[in-house]
Order: structure tokens, then sequence, then C-alpha cells
């Protein structure tokens, strides 16, 4: 009697098991997204969630990962740290994401950070930044300082023959951060900053410093700007003021600049993604958009393709883990790798990805022509004890 209870046993755990297995498979795996729905950076936020959708949308036609599809979880984090601590915390405590991927604002990243470490979930950031954010949950697939600064300065210095720089940014840690490196970089390299200017990251008014631009004279304006509305404040502004000067931007994307028109001629941008990046797969991908959203499709740009990417590489991760847990998932993050629309992208380097640069220019119809190219360019010291 007692082998038969044993075997009964045995049986009623295997049962157990399966089910729950079933379960789970039946279950999706839920992608948080909070994004500046509303906000600064609400210009550039409809390219980033169809970049999202199209990723999630191949995923699961090739039959989702570990048997189970993916879906998207939005929240608006208003372009802010305030309303990034809600959305956070709305994905994280209440919606039970399995990831949070984001492309925001430092000052959002950094508000959402502590809720990420709390709640022990995976995190990929997908924007430029000013460089340094480590945390064990955080994996960053876009560009940093290192990777972008003597791109653009040496171009001016060495092929323009610039001396003098004005640099101008908003008043958070990436625009601060970024700029502060420039200083050092154009003063390592003989060449003269006459001005530094920062404007509060909602501010639209840059009368102020327009005047002290003009006053300077430099050869070349540098931006670090948030991403979206600052970047069409400051160009109208700047160009309504007749000011000539080279003008090179960190943080204008290629959606961005279509908006400007006549007045992003000549802009100098800085980046990884660019849609006339000549790559099969790079055309693949801008076809594959058009297909899925049709004359609704928005301009993909610096800020979009990262969180293309970011589904891909958690997917891969997950996959490559076995599991949604956090700990595989997360070890699993630094060695996975996809080439997709920027060629291969691996967060290898400290939680950081070496990066194919490129520094481009606007032409009158916002469209972007590629100067030159840098391959898998090294991210740097960024968080070594990771």
């Amino acid at each position: 009697m007692k082998p038969s209870m044993q075997k009964i046993s045995v049986l009623l755990a295997v049962t157990a098991l399966l089910t729950g297995s079933a379960v789970a498979q039946d279950e999706p795996i839920v992608l948080g997204i909070p994004i500046g729905l509303s906000g600064a950076n609400s210009i550039t936020a409809p390219a980033v969630i169809q970049a999202t959708e199209l990723a999630v949308s191949e995923i699961n036609d090739a039959g989702g990962v570990l048997g189970r599809k993916l879906v998207i979880e939005l929240a608006d984090s208003a372009s802010s740290a305030a309303g990034a601590q809600k959305a956070y915390d709305s994905l994280v405590y209440q919606k039970k994401v399995d990831v949070i991927i984001s492309s925001e604002p430092s000052a959002a990243r950094n508000a959402g950070l502590p809720i990420i470490t709390r709640g022990k979930i995976p995190y990929i950031y997908t924007s430029f930044y000013e460089g340094g954010s480590c945390n064990k949950y955080q994996h960053i697939n876009a560009w940093v300082p290192q990777q972008v600064v003597s791109l653009m300065v040496d171009y001016f210095m060495k092929d323009l023959g610039a001396k003098t720089f004005f640099l101008v940014g908003n008043d958070y840690a990436f625009g601060r951060g970024l700029l502060g490196d420039t200083n050092n970089y154009v003063t390592e390299k003989g060449g003269m900053v006459v001005g530094e200017e920062y404007n509060p990251i909602d501010a639209s008014d840059w009368t102020a410093t327009v005047s002290k631009i003009r006053e300077a004279n430099p050869d070349v304006i540098i931006t670090s700007t948030a991403a979206g509305a600052p970047n069409v404040t400051f160009t109208k502004q700047l160009r309504a003021a007749g000011i000539t000067a080279n003008y090179g931007s960190y943080a204008l994307d290629e959606g961005t600049a279509k908006t400007l028109g006549s007045d992003g001629e000549g802009i100098y941008l800085g980046g990884t993604y660019y849609t006339g990046i000549n790559s099969e797969k790079n055309a693949q991908f801008l076809k594959a958009l058009n297909d899925k959203f049709g004359a609704e499709t928005k301009t993909s740009s610096e800020l979009s393709v990262p969180n293309y990417d970011a589904v891909h590489l958690y997917a891969l991760a997950v996959a490559k883990a076995g599991t949604v847990d956090t700990d595989a998932v997360v070890k699993a993050l630094s060695e996975v790798s996809f080439d997709g629309p920027r060629g291969p992208i691996q967060m290898s380097k400290q939680r950081h990805a070496p990066l194919t640069m490129y520094l481009a220019q606007v032409n009158a119809q916002g469209d972007t022509t590629i100067i030159k190219s840098q391959p898998n360019v090294d991210p740097g010291e960024q968080c070594p004890n990771l």
C-alpha cells in the first residue's frame, strides 16, 4: 500500500509541475516602457513606441520567447523625474512587468533607478547620456561621451579649422555632464570655450543665451539639450537671430530635425543611427517599419532604434537564461548580441556597448548625410565594479 501511495504522490507532483509550466507559458512576458508621452520628449515618443512595437511583433511572429508572447505596458513618465517615479512605480509594483526598457532623460532614469533596485527587475536604458550610471540591474546600449565628443570636436577643429566654442545645454545631468567633458576635450586639444550656458529643461526662452552667443561670436556652437522640444526652441531662436556659426548637436534626433524645416539645415549630429546607414539590416528594418505602420510611420532615429535593439536583446537574454528570473537575465544581458539596424550590439563592456559612431549633417529637407564613421568605439571606464 505504501509504495502505491508514493507513486500517487510522485504523479501528483509531476502533474502540478506540468500544470504550472503550462500556465506560465500561457502568460505573456510583459515589457514595461516608461516614456515621455507628455513634456519635452513627447515629440520623440511616437517613433520610440513604433520601434518597440515592431520588435515585439517580430519576436512574437517567430514564436515568442520560451513559448511565451511579449506584450508592452506603457506608462507616461512626463519627461521628468517626478513623472518617472510614478511611471516606474506603477510598472514595477502594479503592472508587475518583467523588465523595464526606457528611452528617457537622465533625470527620469535617475529617479526610476531606486524603484528598479527595490523591485529587483532587469532594466535596459536606451538613451545616449552623460556616462557613469551604474546599477546591478541596469544595462545601457546607447552612447556615452567617450564615444561621441572626440568625433564631433575633432571634425570642427581639424576639418573646419575651428578654434572657439560656445556650449549650450539644459540644466541637468546630461547637459552639464556632456558639456563638461566637451569643455575639457576642447581645452586639451588647444581650442577655447568662450561661453557655457544652461537653461532649465522645461524652459523655452533662449533669448539671453542667444545674446551671449552673438557677443562671443564663436566658430562653433555645440548643444547638449534634452531630446525633443528644447532642440526645436533653441534652434529656431538661434536661426531667427541670424547667427551663422557652425552648429553641432549631441541631442537632436533625425525625426525632430525634419520638423525644423530649413532651420535645421547645416546642423552636425553625432550618434549611432541614421536612416541613411547603407546596410542590409537597416534596409530590412526600415521596410518592416513601413510595412507595419504605412503612412503613419515616424522617422527612425538615435532615440527609437536603440529601443528596438533592446527588445531583441532582452528576448535573446531570456532565451539564453531559459527563464525571466532577474539574476539569470541580468547575467545573460552582458553576453548576448543582436545584429540590427545599427550593426551588432553587445552590452559587454561594464554593462555598456562598443558602438559604431557616425557624424552626420542635416540638409534643408531635414534628412541627414553621413560624413564619417568610426567602428567599434569603446565606451571606456563606466562601471568597473559591476
